[in-house]
């Protein structure tokens, strides 16, 4: 089905007042950008930003904008023009004289398939290769390496981000046929598959969001031909606030990965203590450069050794021992 892209900018503070036209217009699905709703997370839940891209900010003192899709037959049309007449009404008024609007023709498969044009197959560490499902490896490429094959859906974790390939780079050097890996926020489960191919003998997955869970079992389930599936286990729970641990999760790991963020991996180091074996491997990373220090002392304080810390793109991967 072909589509119309409708975005409205809209006057600063009215976010509130064009939803409920929209709304009363019978129209319940819309996104909307605007950079007070940002602004106010940060300052109601004390968040730390990590994962924000500096461009978000560029958008400070913008106008909101709303985006609206419809369906490119005739209920779609008559809904279009519907909320254009509201607005076009709207913008004879002084208060909203900056109200604007543009409107552009997409497919539903550019949505699904467009970004797929920017992942390509690529090499991480000395044994790894990163395989989209949807494309072939050369002869060369696969050379004495262990292939991911992933579909990241909506998921991160396609591999590219420089915390992925470093937490994947030191996964190589730790994992043996006897290893049991615990993969915390495991997202599209890239780090699971990566353990499974170089050989872990057990992996168990943790995602606190379901979407992410059910991404990484379908990503599992395509590399299954290179491992079990009884190798692997998918688990969604938040094991912050679960007040017994998942009695599937709560066994002595020799590894442990937690690609997460700072915050959370300062939260989670007296977890990572009681379930690593003495002498076990975490491998934490998500780490913003300027937080680096900060998650580093953390861990020392919970009973962790710095064995190796990587830098990639201001991100921080840290090896850490548990002594």
């Amino acid at each position: 089905m072909n589509w119309i892209e409708f975005k409205i900018t809209i006057p600063q503070k009215t976010t509130e007042f064009f939803s409920n036209i929209l709304i009363n217009a019978g129209i319940k699905n819309f996104a909307v950008d605007d950079f007070d709703d940002f602004e106010q997370v940060l300052d109601d839940k004390q968040l730390f930003y990590d994962y924000v891209e500096d461009s978000l900010f560029d958008k400070k003192g913008q106008n909101p904008v709303i985006t609206v899709y419809f369906p490119e037959n005739t209920q779609g049309r008559e809904s279009l023009e519907y909320i254009k007449s509201q607005l076009n009404a709207l913008k004879s008024l002084p208060e909203y004289s900056s109200l604007e609007y543009t409107l552009n023709a997409t497919k539903e498969e550019d949505w699904e398939n467009n970004w797929k044009k920017y992942f390509k197959p690529f090499t991480v560490g000395q044994k790894l290769v990163v395989k989209p499902s949807w494309e072939t490896l050369s002869d060369e490429m696969t050379k004495n390496r262990h292939i991911i094959e992933i579909d990241p859906g909506s998921s991160f974790g396609t591999g590219t981000h420089a915390t992925t390939r470093l937490c994947l780079t030191l996964l190589e050097n730790n994992i043996s046929d006897e290893t049991v890996l615990l993969d915390m926020g495991t997202g599209s489960g890239i780090l699971s598959i990566g353990a499974l191919v170089l050989g872990a003998k057990k992996v168990v997955a943790v995602d606190i969001d379901e979407n992410s869970a059910r991404i990484a079992k379908e990503n599992l389930d395509i590399n299954s031909h290179s491992f079990a599936s009884d190798d692997y286990t998918i688990i969604c729970t938040n094991v912050l606030e679960s007040n017994t641990l998942d009695s599937r999760i709560d066994i002595k790991y020799d590894i442990i990965t937690a690609n997460i963020v700072a915050g959370i991996i300062i939260d989670m180091a007296p977890l990572f203590k009681r379930l690593l074996k003495n002498q076990g491997v975490l491998i934490a990373s998500g780490i913003i450069g300027p937080r680096a220090e900060e998650v580093l002392c953390e861990l020392e304080k919970a009973g962790f050794k710095l064995i190796k810390r990587c830098e990639d793109e201001d991100w921080v991967a840290l090896e850490m021992k548990n002594n």
